[in-house]
């Protein structure tokens, strides 16, 4: 992964951390909203993460194939960054 780890590896553990106390929370049979707001806030911590992630693809593995690779390795490349786009747009 190329991706800055000291950035990555603290959201998810943040993230980690986040979906226990969830887990806690439905235990505990609290509100339904409070459940809710701390799924979504999950989810934008793991957004950020990806982000940070596919950043590195791009500046990293994406830029190494279109500088070095055949136009075969480029048009996956391409092809993989359409499909995570296409899946974070849902």
């Amino acid at each position: 992964m190329k991706a800055d780890r000291d950035k990555v590896v603290p959201l998810i553990k943040t993230a980690r951390g986040q979906l226990d106390g969830i887990l806690k929370m439905i235990d505990e049979d609290r509100y339904c909203i409070d459940i809710s707001n701390q799924v979504l806030a999950v989810i934008s911590i793991l957004g950020k993460a990806n982000k940070e992630i596919i950043r590195a693809h791009l500046a990293g593995c994406v830029k190494d194939s279109l500088t070095g690779g055949t136009p075969e390795e480029v048009e996956t490349k391409l092809d993989e960054v359409m499909s995570v786009l296409d899946k974070m747009s849902r």
